[in-house]
């Protein structure tokens, strides 16, 4: 998960819920604080009385209610706290998921069915090589492949021009060589990778090559929150450093089924939360004075330096598209349900999504391809068609933008001076001006590229319709994450373990789920109702348009995830030398303060399970703008 922080704790307000009002004695806190009883047991809770009952109702938005009736709730009360303690002796295990299943589609909606009338990754063997009598030759210093694309390295390795062993040794020797400056490795995997890779080569030379699919010895890294069996699974989190589990997790079984070569596992913030992890800052390849953001933090940094052909990712409110970014990398956040998350983290069940981190769309199409469809164990998984065809006529797509989005921003609204303004709240006045006059430089700025790439695509020939996402509030459904997240890790904030996370700060995930202990559940169900509505709606727009072209912003950002719709999130190119000059401390609160030379991005947005539709029209722009092939110099 990211997203500017700053504004998620706002959307935390907007829905009555601040650290301010947490000093009230309710029962979390209460019981975190408990001290054991001479049996060593923790003792025996207060009973909850008329004022606590006003300090909650505070809380909850609700009330104030009359002394009859507090009277009478008080009973019933005490009675359904009694009801968490035997629930909680369960040790429910962060894999067990809630009784409900998210779908994000509308009831009147089915996913896409198979169409095989079009020749697709499926079938390979049905593809034409686009020139049969060009075979690849491999570079006389194979560093030079280091940030080539799968459907390169796949070429030379299906021609024999090299080998997946060596292949995975020049990027196991470059994750050695730049983590130093990086950080973004938790664990190498090479004992395994390297019989992999021999196994690939062997496969290779048996002229297995077509029959294995397009992935056949390309090493690749995996974000540590996926189960890998022999090798810690940390989350990327102080007091999980030691943590393993007994299987892999599906994705990961799925691209040992493909052939791919597991190099590494990489960095995440801290139960997917910016890029901060137990061992220190992930960083920006093209600025290592910056974080790489998160929270697919290692994978993002370890695609844009070289050092793997592509990585898995996941995402719950911009942990593909927040690295991307960042790193100028290519993401695809799938559809929601169409990876299953099985031997993954859960942070939000009905939020959480695994996609593919790469070098161009098409390596996405190629991953997701492999790791799409249901393993019987997730739930949310559906058995929709993914049907990638290099060969779509994308000309004949129908293509959207957010008209406002593009749109000059609003006159900047600067903090006035107060009638006897202190010395202190001036200079309090004066920095907040001086970073909104900054924030709004960074913006105005990036804004150019925007522009630009809607101008490239009129040039492409596309016929851009103008659309909106639908007036609703997306903020205030945001803390639906939040509680759910408080529920996956509810034994870390009970048992106090959440000291051990190295973020302690007002918006780090500590102090997050301590106040969703306070969402009450009537809410909860509220806003999922909401969530049905921005479903509905948002769904809509893709009865116009079959792509909608956006900046990475917040707000389609938060729409889009609470939606379950795919995006797509590539590099639009490098900021000039005149860019503004980046802020001498990244906070992690935004993507855009990158600075001169660094790369800035653009989504492409589409209906439910249009993933290859979406794959495919990100390609044609790639082709037409090479920006993709950008990369940075790292030494």
């Amino acid at each position: 998960m990211h997203l500017d922080r700053r504004g998620f704790l706002a959307a935390c307000s907007s829905a009555g819920i601040t650290s301010a009002l947490l000093p009230g004695i309710l029962y979390t806190l209460a019981a975190q604080a408990q001290e054991p009883g001479a049996s060593g047991k923790p003792a025996e809770l207060p009973k909850i009385t008329p004022e606590m009952l006003d300090q909650a109702a505070a809380l909850a938005g609700v009330g104030p209610f009359p002394v009859e009736q507090k009277k009478m709730m008080l009973e019933g009360l005490n009675d359904q706290r009694g009801s968490y303690e035997p629930i909680r002796a369960l040790k429910l295990a962060n894999s067990v998921p809630p009784a409900y299943v998210f779908h994000p589609l509308p009831p009147d909606v089915k996913p896409p069915e198979k169409d095989c009338s079009m020749p697709c990754v499926d079938c390979r063997v049905a593809i034409p090589d686009e020139n049969p009598l060009s075979i690849p030759e491999a570079p006389a210093r194979l560093e030079d492949l280091a940030f080539a694309t799968i459907g390169q390295l796949g070429k030379l390795l299906e021609h024999r021009k090299v080998t997946s062993l060596a292949l995975t040794k020049m990027y196991l020797e470059r994750l050695k060589r730049y983590d130093s400056k990086l950080h973004f490795v938790i664990t190498l995997t090479e004992e395994r990778a390297l019989a992999q890779a021999r196994a690939a080569d062997a496969e290779i030379a048996a002229g297995n090559y077509n029959y294995r699919g397009p992935l056949l010895g390309i090493p690749w890294g995996a974000k540590d929150l996926l189960a890998v069996k022999g090798y810690p699974t940390t989350w990327g989190a102080g007091g999980f450093e030691h943590q393993s589990f007994d299987e892999d997790a599906t994705v990961v079984q799925r691209l040992d089924a493909a052939g791919a070569v597991l190099v590494a596992k990489f960095t995440l913030g801290a139960l997917a939360m910016g890029d901060k992890w137990f061992g220190g800052r992930t960083r920006n390849p093209w600025n290592m004075e910056q974080g790489s953001s998160g929270s697919s933090a290692g994978s993002a940094s370890a695609v844009a330096a070289g050092c793997v052909a592509f990585a898995i990712g996941s995402e719950t409110l911009g942990s593909i598209s927040s690295p991307s970014t960042r790193c100028g990398t290519t993401g695809l956040r799938p559809t929601f349900g169409f990876v299953p998350r099985t031997g993954a983290m859960a942070l939000s069940w009905t939020m959480d999504k695994l996609g593919p981190i790469t070098r161009s769309a098409e390596d996405c199409a190629m991953v997701l391809e492999a790791i799409h469809g249901p393993d019987g164990k997730d739930a949310s998984v559906v058995a929709a068609n993914f049907h990638w065809n290099p060969g779509l006529d994308w000309k004949k797509l129908r293509i959207g933008y957010l008209k406002s989005e593009f749109d000059p921003p609003a006159p900047l609204k600067l903090q006035e001076p107060a009638a006897n303004e202190t010395a202190e709240e001036k200079t309090r006045r004066e920095e907040h001006n001086t970073q909104m006059k900054a924030a709004r430089a960074r913006r105005d700025y990036d804004r150019r590229y925007e522009l630009a790439a809607l101008d490239k695509l009129r040039a492409m020939g596309v016929n851009l319709i103008p659309v909106e996402l639908p007036k609703l509030p997306y903020d205030a459904m945001v803390p639906l994450l939040t509680a759910e997240a408080a529920a996956a890790f509810d034994d870390l904030t009970m048992s106090g373990r959440d000291r051990l996370l190295t973020e302690q700060g007002v918006e780090d995930w500590p102090n997050d789920f301590r106040i969703a202990r306070f969402y009450p559940a009537v809410e909860y169900i509220q806003a999922n109702r909401a969530r049905t509505l921005a479903i509905q709606q948002v769904s809509a727009l893709f009865e116009q348009v079959d792509v909608i072209v956006t900046p990475s912003t917040d707000t389609q950002l938060m729409a889009t995830n609470l939606t379950g719709h795919p995006a797509l999130i590539l590099p639009n190119g490098l900021r000039g030398s005149d860019a503004p000059k980046p802020p001498a401390i990244d906070d992690g609160n935004h993507d855009d303060i990158g600075g001169p030379g660094t790369p800035v991005s653009l989504t492409f947005l589409a209906g439910h399970y249009q993933d290859a539709k979406l794959a495919a029209f990100a390609s044609a722009y790639q082709e037409a703008t090479g920006f993709h092939k950008l990369h940075p110099k790292l030494d």
